[in-house]
């Protein structure tokens, strides 16, 4: 069977529509971390709360436990900056994983329902081979990270209890995720809609214009490609 050229091209065509959307409310989310962490007096980029990660952590992925590197290090949210999981840049929802991890953990965070456990951090270390479809992509990935079933189920209760203790070093911040889950999620997903909305109107009426104009000044710039008559041929006279 050959490579589906066409499927993935037209995945890529209408992805870019999305995307718009989920920029805008991840700004929306973060412009509204930003409100919340002045009214906490706290904030994720100083000493104290990096000092509060190294101790929980080690330097280490707070999901598989691999020692970090600096290019392969990503800065993550526990609860997803998304219309889905609705996570906030505040004290507690913001440590570090591997790339590998961050990028394992977005199946979870896209989801509209989490069906494994409440928050997406929470889902994606209970993968665990026993409660998915065989194809499950999310628990074939830590089979090859602990391919022992009991090492694997023990590794990820403690990432689980390991995260659990650090964000309840941070009440006030749960209690403003619990109310962005609570009460926003009508809200983001209006904006949502709305974003797309306007993307789409604005960059349909803004391709035709530029189409037009750039057809006229193209039209006037560049003469019609006409193929050229060969020359004739001289015949010389045979002596």
């Amino acid at each position: 069977m050959s490579f589906p050229t066409s499927a993935y091209l037209r995945t890529a065509t209408s992805r870019a529509k999305s995307d718009v959307a989920n920029k805008l409310v991840s700004m929306f989310l973060h412009d509204l971390s930003r409100k919340i962490c002045s009214s906490l007096d706290l904030g994720i980029t100083g000493a104290r709360y990096a000092e509060a990660v190294e101790a929980a952590f080690g330097g280490k992925c707070c999901y598989c436990g691999q020692p970090l590197e600096r290019d392969r290090t990503a800065v993550e949210h526990l609860d997803g900056m998304n219309r889905f999981r609705l996570g906030l840049h505040i004290p507690g929802n913001v440590i570090l994983a591997c790339k590998r991890c961050n990028g394992e953990k977005r199946r979870d965070d896209q989801l509209d329902q989490l069906t494994l456990a409440e928050y997406g951090w929470e889902s994606f270390l209970s993968h665990d081979s026993t409660r998915c479809a065989a194809a499950c992509n999310t628990c074939r990935y830590w089979r090859l990270v602990w391919p022992d079933a009991g090492k694997r189920a023990e590794a990820m209760k403690s990432a689980r209890q390991r995260i659990a203790a650090f964000r309840a070093q941070y009440p006030a911040s749960l209690h403003w995720s619990r109310g962005a889950r609570t009460f926003l999620r009508q809200t983001v997903d209006s904006l949502y809609r709305a974003c797309q909305e306007f993307a789409i109107g604005q960059i349909r009426k803004t391709v035709d214009e530029a189409f037009s104009s750039l057809s006229e000044d193209v039209g006037k710039q560049v003469a019609p490609l006409v193929p050229e008559e060969a020359p004739a041929t001289r015949r010389v006279p045979t002596p």
